[in-house]
Parts: C-alpha cells; structure tokens; sequence
C-alpha cells in the first residue's frame, strides 16, 4: 500500500519529500526507518521502477553505482580499515550504495531534470560529507551500518572498526559486468565506439579491461559526452598522443570530470596558486591526479607549505615541479617527514624548493635506512644535514641500487670522505657513464682534481681544466714516476 501510495505522488513532491528523508542529526536517532523510506523510494531505478528515477539511463544509474563504490571504499580506508576489509565490506554494501546513489539523485536532482551527468567530483564532494556525518554519528559501527543497512546499530553501540574477516571473495558480478561491456560487439558486429576511440588513442582491450577492474564506472563514459572531450582538452595543452593511454591508465577519474565546472576553474585555481600555466603538459604528464583533487585539499596542502616558510612563488614552483605532493596526507606524510630533516639540522623550506619530493619518502622505509648507513661510515649528524641541505635529492635514492656502489667506488679514489659532505652531489651521477671515466682520465695522468671538478663540468671543461692542471704540474716538476703522459693531454 504504501508503494501504491508513492507512485501516485507527483515526482517534483516525492523528490521534496526524499530531500526530508536525508535530514540527519543526532536528535533524530530513528535513522533506520528514514533511510528505508529513501531506499523504497529509489527502488534500484531498474528493479522496481521508481517514477522519479526513470529519466536516468541504466548504463549511467550503474556508472553512479561505481563512483559511490569508490567514494565509500576510500572513506573506509581512511577510518583505518585495510583494502582487503573496505573490500568485503564493500561487496556486503548493495543497499548502502544504492542509498548513496537515492541521496546523489535528491542532492542533483536539478542537474537530472535537465539530462545532466555528474561528474566525479561532484559524486564525491555530495557524499563525502554525508559520510562524515555519519560516521559522526555511529562511530565505529559505521562497517555495521553499512553491511546491514538499512538495518542500522544503535548509535551508542561501540565496536571494533576492523570486522572479523570472511572468505576473500572474487569480483563481484558488477565489476565483471564492467569490465565485459569493454569487449561486448553491437548488432553490427563493432565494438563499442569508446573502446574503438580509445584503441585508436593507442590501448589495447587488456590494458582497457585493466583500467575498468579497477575503476568500473570507466566502460561506462559515453565517448562524446566524457571520453573525448577530456582528450582532445589534453591534447590542445600539448601532451603527445602517445602519453593520453599513460594519463588515463593513471587516474581515469579525469574522464567524469566536467571540463567547464570543475577541471578548468581546478586549473585556474592553481594557476592563482603559482603553478605555471605554461607547463600544464608536462604538470599533468608527472601526476594525472592532480585536476582530481578538491579545492580544499590543495588548500590544504598550500597552507603547509606556508608554514614551512616557502613564498607565494615558491609554492607556485613546487606544485609545477611535484604536484603529486598534494596527494600526501599533511598529518600523516609531510609533517612527520619534514620534523624527520628538521631533526637532522635540515632547512625544510630550503630542500622544499630543492627536491619537494624528499616528503613523499616513508620515514621507515627510505630515510632512516639512509641515515644509519651514513651513520655507520663515520659521518656525524651535523654532516649528514649539511649533505642534504646540499643535495636535496640524496635520500631519494635507493640504498642498494646506488648509494653503496658508488660508496664502495668512492672507497677506492684518493679522496678523504668530507668531500662528500662538501659535494653529496657524487651520488647524483651515473656509476658507470661519469664517474668510473672521468676519475680514470684523473688517475692515468697522476694528477689531482677536486670531486667537483671532475663530475660537475662538461666534457669540454673537464678536459681543459685537466689540461691546465698537468701543464702547472709539468711546469712545477712535480710529477712522479712517469705517471704524466703528455701525449694524453686532450684526449678523450
């Protein structure tokens, strides 16, 4: 009866009274019964056949679908829960999401009542919030309410966040389905004109069914409306054609974003910031994702820097050169990082504007690893910061591939270990193709450079300065035993 009674009110009044249903506080604890009305009323939208939802296309219905997963996974990740447990949770989450989408469709329902799509951001920016509130709300047993909803826990209840873990389940059947629409073939035989469009771009159907496992909403972009329009804007910046499959394989995401709401007022945003607008190709080359992040979370990230003390062109600097350092968590990530140097003497602005991607290291992983094999060959910690203020990359490479070779190399060169600290730059260069050439021509003629000397200049400086210092040892008598060649001098 009481369906009965909802097909017969008008749609423009059931969409008011879904709006009343999402009123959440905490002094309306009958959160069960409110939601079940929303979830009766959205009824799947292809199941059974709400007369509000009707406009909105299946394919689109399960794109949303998708983009709530990813909403709700990533929210679950950041209250603690491991992939493999926001998973499960996930696949117990049909209701939930489908609640989600109810909510996305009262929010927007303007934007649906003139055919309009949501894109990414928008989906997230509309339920993110009302996650928040939520999980302010039920704390942790938020995992309850989602698993059983609408069958929601009292409010008071506390529980552990991290359920007990079930069977590790395999796809579910609509990520399959997802990722089955990309090699599907139309009455004529073709397949679907985004997946020719892309295979044209230069993917392969593997590498596109690689994007939809991870991403599902992606097979579900209409080529005209999201797809190329997003493309072609990549291409008028100046990324190669050969980059856009790399872009799209990264963050797909960019694909559900409106260009004219949010992906260019995101770029004119950041260009205010500082990031150079003339360099868009190569910023989006280094991090795809950085047109996907909200405004508040680059708000954030500027106001850390900031108190780092770096400039207004500064900042500007650091985002072109690294704009993934959005992406990091400033609690979690840069501030840990940055009190790191700062513990070992190191001007944090200073390597900043240096080597901004010195704060993407793990602490654990990267940087205290480094530290303690520094530390094991005699340098102190006064000298392991000046190294770094001097070459803000040093810890950004790796100890085994690098630092030790060309560590034991140095061993074996007549240099006292404080020209390391006066040039760290020496791990920068190439073992086999800088170094190992360029200290024999030193050696085979018995004379002596500073380190600096020998890996810094260019070929032909090098060699003139070699020159010049044979000549003086030649001039002052001072070379030993037949080491000195003159017929060396110039050589290559």
């Amino acid at each position: 009866m009481k369906m009965e009674a909802l097909r017969s009110i008008h749609s423009s009044d059931l969409w008011s009274l879904c709006g009343r249903a999402f009123s959440f506080t905490r002094s309306q604890p009958a959160l069960p019964e409110k939601l079940f009305f929303c979830r009766a009323k959205f009824g799947d939208s292809g199941v059974n056949g709400s007369s509000s939802l009707r406009v909105v296309p299946s394919t689109l219905l399960a794109a949303e679908k998708e983009e709530a997963k990813a909403v709700l996974t990533l929210f679950l990740k950041k209250q603690g829960l491991s992939k493999g447990v926001a998973a499960r949770t996930i696949n117990k989450s049909d209701l939930f999401i489908d609640h989600l989408v109810s909510r996305l469709h009262s929010v927007h329902k303007s934007r649906y009542l003139v055919g309009r799509e949501l894109t990414t951001l928008e989906i997230r920016d509309a339920l993110t919030p009302y996650l928040e509130s939520l999980l302010e709300e039920y704390g942790n047993v938020l995992v309850d309410l989602v698993e059983n909803f609408p069958n929601a826990p009292p409010p008071a209840k506390q529980k552990a966040l991290a359920p007990v873990s079930p069977p590790v389940s395999t796809l579910d059947s609509k990520k399959l389905k997802a990722i089955s629409r990309v090699s599907e073939l139309d009455s004529s035989g073709d397949l679907r004109p985004q997946i020719l469009y892309l295979i044209e771009l230069g993917m392969d159907l593997e590498k596109i069914k690689l994007i939809t496992r991870r991403f599902p909403a992606f097979s579900y972009y209409s080529l005209e409306g999201k797809i190329k329009p997003v493309v072609e804007f990549l291409l008028d910046l100046g990324i190669p054609k050969a980059q856009i499959p790399t872009i799209l394989g990264k963050r797909p995401q960019l694909c559900g974003i409106s260009l004219s709401e949010n992906l260019i007022p995101t770029m004119t945003f950041l260009e205010n910031l500082g990031v150079d607008k003339t360099q868009w190709a190569k910023v989006i080359q280094r991090f795809p994702a950085v047109l996907t992040y909200s405004r508040q979370k680059v708000k954030q990230t500027v106001d850390f820097l900031y108190e780092m003390g770096l400039s207004a062109e500064g900042i500007g600097k650091v985002l072109t050169r690294c704009p993934n350092i959005i992406s990091y968590s400033i609690e979690e990530k840069l501030r840990p990082t940055a009190e790191y140097f700062r513990s070992l003497g190191v001007d944090v602005s200073v390597l900043l504007q240096r080597c901004p991607q010195s704060l993407g290291c793990s602490i654990e992983a990267n940087l205290k690893p480094v530290t303690e094999f520094f530390l094991e060959r005699g340098f102190t910690v006064e000298e392991i910061g000046t190294m770094i203020s001097r070459f803000g990359a040093l810890y950004t490479f790796s100890l085994t591939e690098n630092l030790i070779p060309k560590w034991e190399f140095f061993l074996t060169m007549d240099y006292d270990k404080s020209e390391l600290v006066k040039f760290p730059q020496y791990f920068g260069y190439s073992l086999e193709e800088r170094i190992k050439p360029r200290y024999a021509r030193v050696k085979v003629h018995g004379v002596k450079l500073l380190l600096n000397q020998v890996l810094s200049l260019s070929g032909s400086n090098f060699e003139n300065v070699l020159k010049k210092k044979i000549e003086k040892a030649l001039s002052d008598g001072c070379h030993e035993n037949g080491k000195l060649k003159k017929f060396g001098i110039g050589s290559t």
